[in-house]
């Protein structure tokens, strides 16, 4: 559909009394230092004179800023007292006139006391006696006390769909607008209501004089959703996270597809990608890696500096799994996301690390400290959201996901790129969840569904961003990214965003007003804290459970309870040797799998996190070993390897590097996985090491999968086979077998892996043209996967074979063969004898 221009649409003045009304506001013209009470804060006789009567009654409701009447009855006043001291009930009125009180003299026998009553202190904190703060002595006339009972359920207002294209460069090339640099927001009111956002900025501007400590101490009271905290993640954003997570139907740890199926199964070999830009310490990716662990990899760009990932607190989550990059310059670079080659850059890397294809969903959550500026915070963070959206626009796969923190969306500007994405993405939705504090002007722009053709789009905001930063030392700046009249043309677009706004502003008004009522009542508490956690941690599926550091162990004692219940003489088992004597254990050719081997032994490797590795050998009588190579893996991992010297070029240009080559998987960062099929096994170890392994650091070892070839297809090993010559062997040539990285190594032999377990082998039907399984015992075949013939662990090891290749002769230029041992004809000879197709 083509795009329409309105100029005329809109005007939120004309409507707004009526949308107040609707958001359950009064906003009076009364001044606030005129009291006005309303009906609400009439007087409460009861609370006023019996505090277990108020606490009985009340103890479900609302707290309530308790306000004395002025009304008196007549019996009450001693006579001659006006109504300046009828406040005092009628005996200390008594009191005073028997000690010769009169209005306007002193006491004393001379009347030489003082003629004013010595006032109630109103001194809070360390303020000085005496000492009145404006705009705490009088009344708001805002009723914060109607805001609705808090509840752990909220309600997602999306926007309605775009229904025009795309706009394209030729369309954009003149929407950028520049003129004066704004530093003022109270004007800004196409977007809200003019009372609204006046009322708003009078309400944050009262606590400019307030101490900060009181403020916090109110806030706190104040909020009923304030006790949720962090729970047992690093800090409050990995619980929003979780909040918007569930909010959404878990559309970033769970993305689904337009018929709601899972875009991504765990059990497949595909990893969940998102990045995380602007997030140090790191919040929302810890709760990520806690609930998706190693079947997701992450991609982090945030500024260098004392607000940089803290990787080291990912207490409930394995920040192995987490990759930081700073745009240009990799791990040294500066993180600086309005550098457009720091855009570039982390764009490029991400690419490269995703086969192309970009993340599933990417997390921004900036900000920076506006103290003393809070009531312009949209507009000195204005850079950093179109920052933030470029590089989500930039790394983002086709049908992608966005969350992004944003401010106030009062301006032109910020309502433009919120429009750009609104254009680019099938459904875009503003949002505030529960644990935001009510008080501030944070919200969320989430966007579902990344369309295909953007990129003119992100050229747009990446030319506007080069503008932002050329013009940064002047009084000139970007002010419009898309024009008013484009936006006005768009009815539902610009009505969502009006309406967005002024529901936002009409709750931070009220939370304001409600914790200058705590301020001046420090009696007020909200009773339901203690449940609400509970029930929104319950709601989002996050145990109530402690922030505490994950219990270090010793390798013996943690190999122990990640075996709990296997016999440990199975890992001392030696393999068999292939030789003629024992050449007729692989006559079921299609039982088997072999992998080539580049190491005299193989370990188990044990990981405790970090780069707290250590290899054993299998014998009881051996110890575990600290792992001398730089690598890092999740803690509660344990691997069968081996560590072989890999090689690239020839003679004195060879370089030569360690690999940890995977050959089977026990345990995953915590998921055992020994009792499934070998293939599903090494699958899920290949994905394993995609999400642990960080291109970019040169400095760590690699870690590898091996291999896998079926016995049948052997002979594609011998292909990959060549002579090459080795540094320090004398020029002579040596056997070497090349991997998939273009990297080879001296081959040891062969392991032979049986996969399937007695009495059920494979067999291949001809009348079919389809392989099968058959049991021998009971001469059941079929063609499905009986789980009971997958061989777990324990039986692929005790039956492994390992075809020893020191002298036999498997090269064609090789010319000394040993007789006794088996060459590759020999070999190759038996499987073709025993696989016909």
């Amino acid at each position: 559909m083509k795009r329409r221009t309105d100029p005329e649409y809109g005007s939120p003045q004309k409507r707004q009394k009526k949308r107040i009304e609707e958001l359950g506001l009064t906003l009076s013209s009364t001044s606030d230092d005129e009291t006005q009470l309303n009906s609400n804060h009439a007087t409460q006789d009861s609370s006023a004179t019996s505090s277990s009567e108020s606490d009985s009654e009340n103890s479900g409701r609302r707290p309530a800023l308790s306000t004395f009447s002025n009304k008196f009855s007549a019996d009450s006043l001693v006579e001659g007292t006006s109504s300046r001291y009828a406040m005092y009930n009628s005996v200390s009125q008594k009191l005073m006139a028997k000690m010769g009180f009169r209005e306007g003299e002193g006491l004393g026998k001379y009347g030489q006391g003082r003629q004013e009553i010595v006032e109630t202190s109103q001194q809070k904190g360390r303020r000085g006696l005496g000492l009145i703060l404006k705009g705490f002595d009088g009344e708001m006339n805002i009723n914060w006390q109607d805001e609705p009972e808090a509840s752990a359920y909220e309600q997602v207002d999306w926007c309605p769909e775009c229904t025009t294209e795309i706009p394209d460069a030729e369309e954009m090339k003149d929407w950028m607008t520049i003129g004066k640099r704004k530093l003022a927001i109270d004007d800004e009111t196409e977007f809200c209501g003019k009372e609204l956002i006046h009322r708003m900025l009078q309400c944050k501007t009262v606590f400019d004089v307030l101490d900060g400590v009181e403020m916090r101490r109110a806030r706190t009271r104040s909020n009923p959703y304030e006790m949720i905290r962090g729970a047992f993640f690093l800090n409050r954003a990995a619980m929003k996270m979780a909040n918007i997570d569930y909010v959404f139907d878990h559309m970033f740890t769970n993305p689904k597809d337009s018929r709601g199926k899972p875009l991504i199964k765990e059990s497949s070999a595909e990893l969940l990608y998102f990045a995380d830009v602007c997030a140090g310490p790191g919040g929302f990716s810890e709760y990520v890696l806690w609930r998706k662990k190693w079947h997701a990899k992450g991609f982090g760009m945030t500024l260098k500096g004392p607000n940089d990932f803290k990787l080291e607190d990912f207490y409930a989550a394995s920040s192995e799994l987490f990759e930081p990059y700073y745009g240009e310059g990799g791990v040294e670079g500066d993180g600086d996301i309005t550098r457009p080659e720091n855009i570039s850059a982390f764009q490029q890397f991400v690419l490269d690390n995703t086969d192309q294809k970009g993340v599933h969903f990417l997390m921004a959550d900036g900000g920076f400290s506006v103290e003393g500026q809070e009531n312009i915070q949209e507009i000195l963070s204005k850079q950093l959201t179109l920052c933030q959206f470029l590089t989500g626009l930039s790394v983002i796969r086709t049908g992608g996901h966005f969350i992004c923190k944003t401010f106030d969306l009062f301006t032109p500007f910020s309502v433009g790129l919120v429009y750009l994405l609104y254009c680019c993405f099938e459904c875009v939705s503003i949002f505030k969840p529960v644990t935001s504090r009510p008080a501030n002007s944070e919200r969320y722009v989430i966007c579902r569904g990344l369309k295909a053709g953007i990129e003119e789009v992100r050229d747009y905001l990446f030319t506007v961003n080069i503008k932002i930063n050329q013009l940064r030392n002047s009084d000139q700046d970007v002010n419009l990214v898309v024009p008013l009249e484009v936006i006005r043309g768009d009815h539902d677009f610009y009505d969502y965003m009006i309406r967005s706004n002024e529901r936002f502003c009409a709750v931070q008004i009220k939370a304001l007003a409600k914790i200058r009522a705590f301020v001046q009542d420090t009696t007020l508490n909200e009773p339901r804290q203690a449940d609400i956690r509970k029930e929104c941690l319950r709601l989002w599926g996050i145990p109530d459970q402690a922030r505490i550091a994950p219990f270090s162990s010793d390798p013996l004692s943690k190999f122990y309870e990640l075996t709990q219940g296997t016999n440990v003489e199975i890992f001392s088992y030696k393999s068999t040797p292939l030789n003629s004597k024992t050449l007729h254990k692989i006559r079921p050719v299609l039982d088997y799998r072999c992998m080539v081997s580049g190491s005299d032994d193989q370990k188990f490797l044990l990981s405790l996190g970090k780069s707290h590795i250590y290899t054993w050998l299998g014998h009881q009588s051996d110890r575990w070993t600290k792992l001398e190579l730089k690598i890092e893996l999740p803690r509660d991992t344990l691997l069968c390897v081996e560590i072989v010297p890999e090689l690239k070029g020839e003679g004195k240009a060879r370089r030569k590097i360690h690999a940890i080559h995977i050959l089977d998987a026990l345990v995953l960062n915590g998921s055992d996985v020994r009792e499934q099929h070998f293939n599903q096994r090494i699958q899920l170890a290949e994905k394993f090491v995609k999400a642990v392994s960080k291109p970019s650091r040169p400095d760590m070892s690699p870690i590898r999968v091996k291999e896998v070839y079926r016995l049948e297809d052997m002979e594609k090993i011998f292909l990959r086979l060549e002579m090459k010559v080795i540094k320090s062997s004398g020029g002579i040539s040596q056997l070497s077998y090349t991997g998939r990285d273009d990297r080879h190594f001296v081959p040891f032999g062969l392991y032979i892996v049986r996969t399937v377990s007695d009495p059920w082998t494979m067999a291949f039907s001809k009348t079919s043209n389809k392989k099968f399984f058959y049991n021998k015992t009971t001469q059941h075949a079929t063609y499905e996967l009986p789980p009971e013939s997958v061989a777990p662990f324990h039986i692929c090891y005790f039956c492994r074979l390992f075809w020893k290749w020191d002298d036999g002769k498997m090269h064609d230029s090789q010319k000394k063969e040993d007789s006794e041992k088996l060459s590759k004809e020999t070999v190759l000879s038996f499987i073709r004898q025993h696989f016909t197709l």
